[in-house]
């Protein structure tokens, strides 16, 4: 094959994919959902082993929090920094190289040691997680359009409940029978196989870093995965970036729209706008605080939620792993339902700011209410029903922020903009662990009522801001109308205009 043996562009309407390139989309986005798995393995074996750790360890239960605290010294700015580094880097290595790490990082826990090698181990593998949500949402949605993300973004969040949901009655099996740090070995392998798989068959997709109207660059017909994901063919240079009639296969026609939709905003902000700008938006800062709230549910749920349901609520290990379960079960149900009420609405021409925004918002909302009366509520089906309520309506707001920001932010920002709002969110799941546990040491099981009236009125702050302030097409036209003029040129290519 030649570097000018491309896929032939569909001249008229909108353009087909490939069955080829169909499969492979959703085979990468299956092994990124595995990966999002493994990656909340990790998270949560520690809180599924809590109390045999406290037991091995002679810890208090601050000194349990802060050790869980310890892995997310790390994990934001790691989170913020590769998340701009794939903007340059191929994500392909970035996410083997931190799946690779995530094995070694847990090895000398398997192996021994105490309090030191514990909180050394976490904070080793809280760098290696901080990227992981926001380069395996990069890699996802660069094989779709902004029209059909909804549903793969949503399964990468998905991956979460999934990986809680087999982790729980998994590695409680195994923390009972063999020990908890059998069980931290057992993770540790799960990550070094996901390695394996995803060198043969991991990738970028089209839309790794294309024009801004989402058409996406010619593809090598030997698949995406050469140099950026996009070939070096006619129409593209070295790098996968496309130039605007470079190539026989462009229709000058829908370059042109192409550059003035770059240029309105319409399809995201333009190529170019600067970094500081994007986080400026309404939009990006109604998503980072809503999804601020979220992630304060979820480092609760994988740290304390255990924990609560045995000393707080008074169930048995069984009947907590069971409630646990349902937890994380109607998580998930509510993260595909959120995917398909947003892409619903948006096929009818709704907004993103009512699809994405509305929706989500509502959700956080429902899920504040659930945790501000929870403390009140009376022992029994009431209390069951809150909680599941208020932990598990709360999940979706991941996705709804990935895919905001995805619209909002052009090619060639998109890594940046979600990692560095990772990394904002994540510092909830620094806080939480270590502020629980001083609860629950204070005021004893007290503690746990406290927090869940820290984490509504969090929800709450966070829903209203999705409601109130998501909307990317009103940003993308702010941010364009600042970068107007004449279509800034890219840097990074090394055809710039004469």
């Amino acid at each position: 094959m030649t570097d000018t043996d491309v896929v032939p562009a569909v001249p008229a309407g909108r353009a087909k994919t490939p069955p080829d390139r169909h499969r492979r989309a959703w085979t990468v986005t299956a092994l990124l959902v595995v990966f999002m798995m493994v990656n909340f393995a990790d998270k949560s074996v520690l809180g599924l082993a809590a109390d045999p750790i406290r037991e091995d360890l002679g810890l208090s239960a601050s000194a349990f929090g802060l050790a869980n605290s310890a892995f997310f010294l790390l994990f934001s700015v790691c989170g913020a920094a590769v998340g701009l580094l794939a903007d340059r880097v191929r994500p392909k290595w970035l996410l083997l190289t931190m799946a690779v790490l995530w094995s070694l990082s847990q090895a000398p826990l398997v192996l021994g040691g105490g309090l030191a090698v514990l909180v050394t181990s976490r904070v080793l593998l809280g760098a290696a997680e901080g990227p992981a949500f926001p380069v395996a949402q990069q890699t996802t949605l660069s094989w779709f359009p902004d029209r059909r993300r909804n549903l793969p973004g949503a399964l990468i969040v998905l991956g979460i409940t999934l990986g809680v949901l087999v982790a729980a009655p998994v590695l409680t099996w195994v923390i009972h029978q063999h020990g908890w740090r059998t069980a931290v070995a057992v993770v540790a392998i799960a990550g070094a196989v996901w390695a394996l798989l995803w060198v043969p068959f991991g990738g970028e997709g089209p839309y790794a870093a294309v024009r801004d109207d989402e058409t996406p660059a010619p593809v090598p017909a030997d698949g995406p995965d050469t140099g950026m994901g996009l070939g070096t063919g006619a129409g593209s240079v070295p790098g996968g970036r496309s130039v605007p009639g470079a190539g026989s296969d462009a229709d000058p026609a829908a370059e042109g729209a192409a550059a003035v939709k770059s240029a309105t905003g319409t399809g995201g902000a333009a190529r170019g706008t600067p970094y500081r700008r994007i986080l400026a938006t309404r939009t990006w800062i109604g998503a980072t605080a809503a999804y601020f709230g979220t992630y304060w549910v979820i480092a609760f749920c994988l740290v304390w939620l255990p924990s609560f349901l045995h000393d707080g609520l008074g169930y048995s290990s069984a009947a907590s792993a069971r409630l646990l379960m349902l937890v994380w079960g109607l998580s998930g149900v509510v993260v595909l339902g959120q995917a398909g009420v947003t892409g619903w609405l948006l096929r009818r021409g709704a907004s993103s700011r009512r699809a994405r925004g509305g929706v989500g918002g509502v959700l956080l909302l429902i899920a504040a209410a659930a945790c501000l009366t929870l403390p009140a509520a009376p022992a029994g089906a009431t209390t069951v029903v809150l909680l599941v309520a208020g932990f598990g309506c709360a999940g979706a707001m991941g996705s709804v922020a990935a895919t905001t920001v995805a619209e909002l932010a052009p090619a060639d920002r998109r890594g940046g903009a979600l990692g560095i709002m990772n990394a904002v969110v994540t510092t909830a799941g620094l806080i939480a662990p270590t502020l629980v546990g001083h609860l629950v040491d204070t005021h004893g099981t007290a503690g746990y009522r406290e927090a869940l009236l820290i984490t509504g009125v969090l929800l709450l702050l966070g829903g209203t801001a999705a409601v109130t302030l998501i909307d990317p097409a009103r940003d993308a036209r702010l941010l364009s109308a600042r970068h107007s003029g004449p279509l800034a040129p890219d840097h990074d290519s090394p055809l710039q205009p004469v």
